[in-house]
């Protein structure tokens, strides 16, 4: 079987490539092309029927992923699938199960059952949690056999793209010894191999058997992100050599996984400085060969709990209009406990509208054409048509209705004193005067 990226560079164009194609208003050829260079991914294992797929990377729409999972504490599968209902609704281009909590292989195949978008996972998380829970010993005692098992479980079930922290290394953590960070380690995956490389004195072997990985990956055409375990957690940890030398790493594995005819794309950073936001994207797209750049936010400031969405789509947007391809969202809850339904709505309509900005600087067809209809809507005062436009027409009608009808026709704030119907009578008279300095009186 060959899988996506070995088609693309045989010069064939898939029913997948067409589909995704269609869907971002481009030529086949230039998805086509875009696979084989490895600058668009289209996660989709080749176990999926009915997934639809999903073209990520230069020249696109940005993408926006939506997080789900149980945890320890909240363990109710009931309460993701309405998580997922609802990100499917509110248009998530692809969704990741996280869970931690309860029985996780059927906790996932229930989630891909009821997933049309591209499902990804962490396979790290399972591995480690069976190693506690099902094999009576701790996260450093997991063997490698263990790891793998999980990934190729996970494959078999039909997961289309996988978080693999393969670029944590003894190589990047010796950074870490040199220069005290504030966070450490923040991200989850990247914790358990540390500890677990730390403990055993041996290398990652996500890393050391990256040959292993591909072979899996290959086999079911799985897209690998490449993660960014030693990532930031904390603005002041931005942009160290930590962070540069993990990025320098997955570079060098990007070239690898493309020789294998693995897909690939490249997670960013998370908390990042607004300065320097601009420069991370750069750099991922020069050290990392031009492969799909997904960002967790970024995060511009570390102190507004309750409203990271917010911060989020602030970094997204500025991250996405520097040439990032895929975001992550951020919740309102980010920090502070696992989402709730509400939670994961408001996290995706923030991260899309920080999509939508980054589009219109990229020039993405389409985008500027909706501004300009939601421009001309506001003009003619059609609320309707403001309405349907809007990126969440359910809330937009919600505060419409709350407000009130003004007898003016305007919205409630201003009334008979609305702008645009004052200009609209004033220019009715515009059209036959001559307003030249030279009229003017003193």
């Amino acid at each position: 079987m060959c899988t996506l990226k070995r088609l693309a560079e045989k010069g064939i164009i898939t029913e997948e490539m067409k589909a995704c194609a269609e869907a971002e208003g481009v030529e086949a050829e230039y998805i086509r092309e875009g696979i084989a260079k490895g600058h668009i991914v289209i996660c989709k294992n080749k176990k999926n029927k009915v997934t639809k797929p999903c073209a990520i990377g230069k020249g696109l729409r940005t993408k926006v992923n939506v997080n789900i999972g149980t945890s320890k504490d909240r363990l109710s599968v009931e309460e993701e699938l309405k998580k997922l209902e609802i990100a499917i609704k509110y248009g998530t281009d692809t969704v990741m199960d996280l869970s931690t909590g309860g029985e996780l292989d059927e906790i996932r195949k229930l989630i891909r059952e009821n997933c049309p978008v591209p499902l990804g996972t962490v396979p790290i998380y399972q591995a480690a949690i069976e190693a506690v829970e099902k094999h009576h010993k701790s996260i450093v005692e997991m063997t490698v056999s263990e790891i793998f098992k999980v990934i190729e479980k996970q494959a078999e079930d039909g997961i289309d793209f996988m978080t693999v922290h393969c670029g944590v290394t003894k190589q990047s953590l010796e950074r870490l010894k040199n220069k005290e960070r504030i966070l450490g380690i923040v991200s989850r995956g990247g914790s358990f191999i540390a500890e677990w490389m730390i403990y055993n004195n041996k290398e990652n072997p996500l890393y050391e058997y990256f040959d292993e990985l591909l072979e899996i990956a290959y086999n079911y055409d799985i897209t690998l992100s490449l993660g960014d375990g030693i990532r930031p957690g904390c603005i002041a940890d931005a942009t160290d050599g930590g962070q540069i030398q993990e990025l320098i790493i997955l570079g060098e594995l990007t070239l690898r996984a493309w020789d294998k005819g693995v897909q690939v794309m490249i997670e960013g950073p998370g908390h990042v400085p607004l300065d320097q936001i601009e420069a991370n994207v750069k750099l991922e797209k020069k050290l990392c060969h031009g492969a799909p750049f997904y960002v967790l936010g970024p995060l511009p400031t570390d102190i507004a709990p309750g409203y990271d969405h917010l911060v989020g789509a602030i970094g997204g947007a500025i991250a996405g209009a520097a040439g990032a391809d895929f975001l992550c969202y951020l919740t309102p809850a980010e920090h502070l406990r696992l989402p709730t339904i509400e939670d994961v709505k408001e996290g995706l309509i923030a991260s899309k509208i920080a999509a939508h900005i980054a589009d219109l600087v990229k020039g993405i067809k389409g985008a500027w054409e909706w501004d300009l209809e939601m421009a001309k809507a506001r003009a003619r005062l059609d609320w309707e048509a403001q309405i349907e436009l809007s990126i969440d027409p359910e809330k937009a009608r919600r505060y419409r209705i709350e407000g009130g009808i003004s007898q003016s026709k305007a919205c409630t704030m201003c009334g008979p004193y609305c702008a645009i119907k004052i200009f609209e009578s004033a220019y009715k008279f515009l059209k036959g005067k001559d307003f030249s300095l030279n009229d003017s009186k003193s």
